[in-house]
């Protein structure tokens, strides 16, 4: 029988614990991945092949690492957890010649963090409280990820997959999808892990998109995602009066753009009595492409909005 990785089991998770006298945190989200058959799927639908350069977060004690380094060319891990660091050393021992380890908070970490080693795929399990909040970053901060392969709470992924008319979908759906395509996902038994998390799991695969309009460059996105934050200000309402409440908190800049918001629906046409969530991709890239016409939006500048 193929194994995946030495400490997803039970016995040695709880093993290596013991012998560094540590227990599962929960301030910091610990639960540790105990069976092997996931770690497997992971692998699979991350596609880690001998060439790539893996980044993670959250590895643990090592776990879905082990078995990232039996595939991948590097990995790249980041930890926040200093106990952690020493147990890391210990587990990984033999193949530390292709594992980085880079002991700082997920939410801190910077493109020069990663300039020796640029990695070409996330594949996590990562913490479940800020999960939504760094797949998003990371994606759009770090151009060389081409794919996410994350396991996140359930809840998230149906977030990030979710469809326009669907009560989970929103502006991170939209923003999401601006960079990424769902390419498939499974769920995680709670008892896969140790110990058994409150929450279910989903393990998500994300791949860059390839299928965008040539016209939708990095700004049009920039102003798609925008629209997106604008439409869903106040859900319950027209995609118009959402639209001016998130302007008008926005001073004078944002006093310029609620006078041009009937121009920006007409161009994209799109009617101004609809809601947000009713609208696709496609529509809010046709709404970020008129905003960038507008004048008053060239004056003001995105970053003033």
């Amino acid at each position: 029988m193929t194994r995946f990785s030495k400490l997803a089991t039970p016995s040695a998770t709880l093993g290596v614990l013991e012998r560094f006298g540590l227990a599962p945190k929960k301030a910091y989200g610990q639960n540790f991945l105990v069976n092997d058959a996931v770690v497997g799927r992971i692998l699979d639908l991350a596609s880690v092949e001998s060439d790539d350069v893996v980044l993670e977060v959250g590895p643990g004690i090592g776990t879905l690492t082990h078995g990232l380094l039996q595939h991948a060319g590097y990995v790249v891990s980041v930890e926040r957890d200093a106990d952690l660091v020493e147990v890391l050393h210990h587990t990984l021992s033999e193949l530390e010649h292709r594992f980085t380890l880079i002991r700082k908070d997920a939410l801190d970490l910077q493109a020069a963090d990663l300039a020796h080693h640029e990695p070409n795929k996330l594949v996590a399990n990562l913490p479940y409280a800020v999960a939504a909040t760094i797949v998003l970053d990371y994606l759009e901060r770090f151009a060389s990820l081409q794919s996410a392969t994350v396991m996140v709470q359930r809840e998230v992924a149906e977030r990030m997959a979710a469809k326009p008319g669907r009560k989970d979908y929103g502006a991170y759906t939209v923003k999401l999808a601006t960079l990424v395509r769902v390419a498939g996902s499974f769920s995680v038994s709670r008892q896969d892990f140790m110990p058994p998390p409150h929450v279910d799991s989903t393990v998500i695969c994300l791949k860059r998109r390839d299928d965008l309009p040539p016209w939708a460059d990095e700004a049009v996105l920039q102003a798609a995602r925008l629209m997106a934050d604008a439409a869903f200000c106040a859900r319950r309402k027209t995609i118009a009066n959402s639209c001016k409440a998130y302007f008008a908190s926005r001073g004078k800049s944002g006093a310029r753009m609620i006078e041009v918001l009937p121009d920006i629906f007409a161009t994209a046409q799109v009617s101004p009595q609809v809601r947000g969530e009713t609208l696709d991709l496609e529509t809010y890239l046709a709404l970020g492409r008129a905003l960038l016409d507008q004048d008053a939006f060239q004056e003001e500048g995105a970053e003033d909005v």
